[in-house]
């Protein structure tokens, strides 16, 4: 059997939903927001979300205080959104459900005396962020 992908594909539910929370809040609040990391990887996408008003940001200290920021769909670690509150950002967070769900599950683990993580085919960013989580375990990537 022969199986073909199309080329290029659709976007997940969590990448469109980011897309989505980005879109919703250039129209509630105007220009400029910031995004801290690109929303998704596809620079069509995100060229167009500049276009439209969207500065995106490696950290949250380039973001002007009392500004809207939307977390990307990767997810952030708890000292991030903690300096986007001391920054009395107006937040939203576009990040995808399954992440967070990665994240919670890290949290749960932690009560474990198990000190490891497993990943399989998650981009770098993702990593990180969850190891942002439960710094101190050792990582074993796949």
């Amino acid at each position: 059997m022969k199986v073909l992908l199309a080329n290029p594909r659709g976007f997940c539910a969590g990448v469109e939903r980011a897309i989505e929370i980005v879109e919703r809040a250039l129209e509630l609040h105007g220009a400029p927001i910031y995004v801290r990391h690109e929303v998704v990887h596809n620079k069509f996408v995100v060229d167009s979300l500049k276009t439209k008003g969207a500065i995106f940001v490696e950290e949250i200290d380039e973001v002007p205080a009392g500004k809207v920021v939307i977390f990307s769909a990767h997810g952030v670690s708890k000292a991030v959104r903690q300096q986007a509150n001391e920054l009395g950002a107006i937040i939203y967070d576009a990040t995808c459900p399954l992440v967070t769900k990665v994240h919670k599950e890290v949290v749960r683990k932690q009560k474990k005396p198990s000190s490891h993580l497993n990943w399989t085919r998650r981009t770098p960013r993702s990593r990180r962020h969850t190891w942002a989580i439960k710094p101190k375990c050792k990582c074993y990537i796949d």
